[in-house]
């Protein structure tokens, strides 16, 4: 295999740096705004165009808190949201770290908006330890589409038989494995050599 494809969250990435906890545990608390409502008004209704790049995150996103919770601005939820959406699995970075000096290209695979895309890369500090991210916003779909697939297939610019992918959700391993790439399902405790035997680092 010449590529590696990751997930980024619930993979690489498991929810408040903190304590691991779901990013807006605390949200009520700390911002004034019940999590079902914004699940209701926001993710529910527009996070299917705003994934795939059809909207902008911070316009709509502005919008409905106008509508419930006028107290607070689409900035400060967007940067509440990705800092406490951060907490890296270090020893999983550990083991792709080994992978990529090995000579194996190493690709973020993701549905994301453009706004995280960037924080992942640029804050989180992704972009030195990955080759390139390849997200649901940039390519105008999202997994498990098969499109997503075709496009990431094309972005790596190898065959897919050449592609190894870990994912957290049974149904992209699915898709992936449908259109020819080695997929592996990730899972609590799960290890980069489990998932993929040629990957395990001598011990």
């Amino acid at each position: 295999m010449k590529v590696l494809m990751v997930d980024v969250d619930g993979v690489l990435i498991h929810g408040r740096p903190a304590d691991g906890l779901p990013h807006f545990t605390y949200l009520e608390r700390d911002l004034g705004l019940r999590v079902d409502l914004l699940q209701k008004e926001f993710f529910q209704t527009h996070w299917g165009d705003i994934i795939v790049g059809r909207e902008p995150l911070e316009p709509r996103l502005a919008s409905v808190l106008e509508k419930i919770a006028p107290h607070l601005s689409a900035a400060t939820l967007i940067d509440y949201w990705f800092e406490n959406d951060s907490r890296l699995d270090r020893n999983l970075l550990e083991e792709l770290a080994a992978v990529r000096q090995s000579g194996i290209t190493l690709l973020l695979a993701t549905n994301q908006e453009h706004r995280r895309a960037r924080y992942l890369m640029e804050k989180a500090g992704l972009g030195a330890r990955f080759d390139d991210i390849i997200y649901s916003a940039a390519v105008g779909h999202s997994k498990p589409s098969p499109d997503f697939f075709r496009l990431a297939t094309e972005r790596a610019g190898v065959l897919p038989g050449e592609i190894a992918f870990i994912d957290d959700m049974k149904m992209n391993i699915e898709a992936a494995r449908q259109f020819g790439w080695n997929a592996a399902h990730w899972t609590a405790g799960a290890t980069l050599g489990l998932a993929f035997p040629a990957f395990a680092r001598p011990a």
